[in-house]
């Protein structure tokens, strides 16, 4: 009977490639087509700037789903709960810093 080697990929790993991939697309896409949309005299909605934040998120999110199969997942049994706490605190970071510039960047546009 064949054995598995070890080293087979998650299969979670493709769809959060494919997520961080295409949020990146859209992201890049997004800034291009607003930087040739908006002029001083015709501004762009802030109802577009949805569209770079969810894809940013989406970037976060696929990032930190990556991450936590390359460090907690893999780790060995009695590592693992270290892992979990630095994994940890590395996400609340990575989405704190995601929450506040989405959150400057909203009170920038509502103090004109």
């Amino acid at each position: 009977m064949p054995q598995i080697p070890d080293n087979q990929p998650d299969k979670r790993r493709k769809p959060l490639l494919i997520l961080e991939f295409s949020s990146l697309a859209i992201l890049l896409f997004s800034m291009g087509w607003f930087s040739s949309q908006s002029s001083a005299d015709h501004p762009i909605s802030p109802a577009w700037l949805l569209v770079p934040a969810f894809a940013s998120l989406g970037v976060f999110l696929s990032f930190i789903g990556l991450m936590y199969l390359r460090w907690v997942a893999a780790a060995t049994d009695e590592r693992r709960s270290r892992h979990k706490v630095i994994f940890a605190l590395l996400a609340v970071t990575l989405l704190g810093v995601w929450v506040y510039g989405i959150g400057n960047t909203w009170i920038s546009l509502n103090a004109r």
